[in-house]
C-alpha cells in the first residue's frame, strides 16, 4: 500500500462530512495528562459548532478532565474503498446549562445519537449528563488516496 494522493479538504467537504457521520474520538488534556473517548455528536454546519452529551459520575476520570476547562480536539474519520477521509476539530468545550438552550441548540443535541437503551453500573440517579459544545479555534480535513496495487 503506498499514499497516491493526499489532499486538504475544502469547507463544503467538511461539512458535508461531519453532516453524514454521528461518532468519533474526544480527546482531553490537561498539563501532560491526556484522555480519549468515543462520543455521539450533533453538527451545525451553519455555525459549524459541535454539541455533544457527555455522562458521568462525579468521581470519574471524565468528570475531573471536564471540570479542569481541558483543551479538546474531535477527530472523525472514515475509510471507503481506497480513500481515507478524516476531520480535526480543536477549541475548548463549553457546558451549557439546559436553561439556556435555544431552539436551534435543542435540535442539535437531538443529532448526538444515542442507544436506544443504556446500561451503566450506576444507578441513573449518580449520573451526571451535561450538555457541552464545541466550537472549534480550528476545522481542518484531510483525504488520502491509498494505491493499493503496490
Amino acid at each position: 500500500m503506498a499514499i497516491d494522493q493526499e489532499s486538504e479538504m475544502t469547507d463544503t467537504e467538511i461539512d458535508d462530512f461531519l453532516g453524514r457521520h454521528e461518532t468519533g474520538v474526544l480527546s482531553l488534556a490537561r498539563t501532560d495528562d491526556p484522555y480519549a473517548i468515543p462520543i455521539s455528536y450533533g453538527y451545525d454546519d451553519g455555525e459549524r459548532e459541535f454539541y455533544m452529551r457527555l455522562v458521568s459520575t462525579p468521581e470519574s476520570e471524565k468528570r475531573a478532565f471536564l471540570e479542569s476547562s481541558p483543551a479538546a480536539r474531535l477527530v472523525i474519520y472514515d475509510e471507503q474503498e481506497s480513500a481515507y477521509r478524516s476531520v480535526i476539530a480543536t477549541g475548548t468545550l463549553e457546558n451549557i446549562p439546559p436553561a439556556e438552550l435555544t431552539p436551534g441548540q435543542i435540535a442539535q443535541y437531538g443529532d448526538a445519537k444515542r442507544p436506544l437503551f443504556e446500561i451503566w453500573a450506576q444507578g441513573k440517579a449518580e449520573l451526571d449528563i451535561e450538555l457541552y459544545r464545541l466550537e472549534p479555534d480550528s476545522l481542518s480535513g484531510r483525504r488520502t488516496e491509498i494505491d493499493r496495487e503496490v
